[in-house]
């Protein structure tokens, strides 16, 4: 069994996405939608750091014909605008991965200036219609709660929708913590009520790319939800042991905060 999270891996997810008929779609492509197909992948990117294997995985996705969102953090070393156009020309979307509550700390009024001034950058670049927050397990702030409880509503900054509020009903499994399953997810979730009776079960069952290969090719789901961080899909061998030790060390950090957050609602 080849190594999971590598470069040839995704090329193997790719590949299943491909031949099992399920339709890959934007974040954007499925909110525009006026029907939806019958069997569909929503194809996602967070880019949190450095982007240097995000052009590489839009190079595999356009040699299966998927197109994918990516969502860039304002931030310096992240913001490149260069790479942000390389991966735009390949027909991929740009969203604007905000983080702006955190940044303000709590301010709301703060939140949304400056998530205005950012989103304006991001416009210079791309036609951005889509977001996603971006959630840092180390912060006491859900950068979602601008809108849940600020107040603000992100449409009026001509926004279509925010990537894990405007989806209901739909199988979202993420890469986050090295594992597919939900184990290591501390604020990479959708809202309570989003996967329906069923959806949430299975997600123990799936924690290697392998296993979201067997689940697309069962067909199980007729909607599936797919994020990738392309920072832990290495591109050799050593890149891939310093994936393995960086996730190994963060794991350990969220096993304490989760367990600290069952221990107070225990």
């Amino acid at each position: 069994m080849s190594l999971d999270f590598t470069l040839a891996k995704y090329r193997d997810l790719c590949e299943a996405i491909a031949s099992s008929g399920y339709a890959p779609m934007t974040v954007r492509a499925y909110l525009e939608a006026r029907e939806l197909p019958s069997r569909l992948v929503v194809m996602r990117h967070d880019v949190d750091t450095t982007p240097k294997n995000e052009p590489r995985m839009a190079l595999i996705e356009n040699d299966f014909g998927i197109t994918a969102t990516y969502y860039f953090r304002y931030k310096r070393g992240v913001f490149q605008p260069g790479v942000m156009r390389q991966i735009a020309s390949m027909g991929h979307e740009i969203g604007y991965h905000y983080e702006t509550l955190d940044k303000a700390k709590g301010d709301g009024q703060r939140a949304i200036a400056l998530f205005n001034q950012e989103l304006a950058l991001f416009r210079e670049i791309a036609d951005v219609k889509t977001i996603s927050m971006h959630g840092n397990p180390l912060t006491k702030w859900d950068n979602r709660d601008l809108w849940r409880k600020h107040g603000y509503d992100f449409r009026d900054s001509a926004i279509l929708g925010e990537a894990y509020l405007s989806f209901r009903n739909i199988l979202y499994l993420s890469d986050t913590g090295r594992t597919w399953g939900p184990a290591y997810k501390v604020k990479d979730l959708l809202p309570s009520d989003a996967d329906g009776a069923d959806l949430g079960s299975i997600k123990s069952e799936v924690n290697s790319t392998d296993d979201v290969i067997t689940l697309l090719e069962s067909g199980r789901f007729h909607r599936l939800y797919l994020l990738t961080h392309a920072v832990r899909w290495a591109n050799s061998t050593s890149g891939w042991a310093l994936s393995f030790l960086h996730d190994t060390a963060v794991n350990l950090v969220k096993r304490v905060i989760l367990q600290r957050a069952s221990a107070r609602t225990g």
